[in-house]
């Protein structure tokens, strides 16, 4: 066990061994930078059904491009070329197809534990890389150093490091140790997420439809009669929902889809977990602290875009992490953290009126998005930049 590591030995300390974190400690060390990640554990196999684990993540082709870089790509990874959007109360649909910008696929469904274990697998092979097991109990910052204190099962451990990164979730205990506030927008809503067997096959499409409750999406796995289900809704509905049989809840799920894969013929257990947008007031807190992925941001699954926004961070970060850099030069992250915050708040405000334009029952508003999405479908062109937004693409060419 540890007592204390010192911080010529340990250049970055980086907290959260999630997809983001450990995907930054693996950039970062294989840049020369000497790296200790810390968690409270191992991570462990989530709920699975019908073989495959119940956690997803979309990922899109820029998100790809990163992991392939560090050697951690998924064998299981689900590639989708289509997305299908339509509404409880439209008559326009909007089809999105990878073809149209120049691309085979427009991104990935990748499964959370066989993602975390090839990443993990990395983390324990690298010789620049340190973990370390326990919880964050304290962080101290100097204009030379930052010394952060794990409880290792009722131990105190020091860990005195150059920069630390803190990728340790919505509820980063290094933000809080650091008293950096968040903002938050309360949604009111649940995500209900499962897997579920169809009847028709999914056709390498991504389905989503705006109820009037809230949007639900259908995304496929490399099975083609399965999808993992991510249904935004009440609390109100979602508990309720919670409480249905199996073939009560496939029954609803089938009208809920407008059966655009037949039946639902068999689902998973359900999960279901409060939806809560939030925004920290800083990316960079102190010269040699920077929030990363969910301890920074949270935002609404309407788009899957979560896992690919802390991606999106550890490439912008890359582009300033050469090595050899001192990573605490005072102003070295000023641009990249206005940057993030900005396009953070965007996103937010983005989905947060997705949400309030599609949930809003007044028939002059629904004839309006009518209007507006058959417009939109009708130019290639419009199409085109929101695929390459919603992808990523529209950053990896500039």
């Amino acid at each position: 066990c540890l007592n204390m590591v010192s911080a010529q030995a340990h250049s970055v300390v980086i907290a959260g061994g999630g997809p983001v974190g450990a995907a930054t400690a693996l950039s970062l060390a294989g840049r020369g930078y000497a790296v200790t990640l810390v968690d409270r554990a191992h991570p462990q196999p989530g709920p699975s059904a019908f073989g495959m684990d119940i956690r997803n993540v979309a990922l899109s082709p820029r998100s790809a491009t990163l992991l392939r870089q560090i050697d951690s790509w998924p064998e299981q990874a689900a590639a989708y070329t289509k997305m299908c959007v339509w509404e409880e109360r439209g008559t326009s649909r909007l089809a999105f197809d990878a073809a149209s910008a120049q691309r085979s696929e427009l991104g990935w469904l990748v499964e959370v534990a066989p993602l975390l274990a090839k990443l993990w697998q990395r983390l324990e092979e690298h010789s620049n890389i340190t973990l370390a097991f326990g919880s964050v109990t304290d962080v101290v910052t100097t204009d030379q150093s930052v010394a952060l204190s794990l409880d290792q099962g009722g131990e105190t451990t020091t860990l005195d490091t150059d920069f630390l990164i803190a990728s340790d979730g919505a509820k980063s205990a290094v933000r809080d140790a650091l008293n950096v506030s968040v903002r938050q927008w309360p949604t009111g809503q649940m995500a209900v997420t499962t897997v579920v067997r169809t009847e028709r096959p999914h056709d390498a499409t991504a389905w989503q439809r705006f109820l009037l409750d809230g949007p639900l999406a259908l995304l496929p796995s490399m099975d083609p009669h399965l999808c993992s289900i991510v249904w935004s809704q009440s609390e109100q509905q979602a508990t309720q929902r919670l409480t249905l049989s199996d073939s009560e809840f496939c029954s609803v799920l089938t009208r809920a889809s407008e059966a655009c894969l037949g039946n639902i013929q068999e689902a998973a257990p359900r999960q279901a977990f409060p939806l809560n947008q939030q925004l920290a007031a800083a990316a960079n807190p102190h010269r040699r602290v920077l929030l990363l992925g969910d301890a920074l941001r949270v935002v609404h699954p309407l788009a899957g875009l979560g896992v690919n926004l802390g991606f999106e961070d550890l490439h912008e970060l890359l582009t300033i992490a050469k090595p050899n850099v001192d990573l605490g030069r005072l102003g070295l992250w000023d641009k990249f953290a206005r940057q993030r915050l900005l396009r953070s708040e965007i996103m937010l405000r983005s989905l947060d009126g997705l949400k309030r334009l599609y949930g809003n029952p007044d028939p002059w508003v629904g004839w309006l998005r009518n209007a507006g999405v058959g417009l939109f479908g009708r130019r290639q062109w419009l199409q085109r930049k929101a695929i390459e937004e919603a992808t990523g693409l529209r950053h990896l060419s500039g």
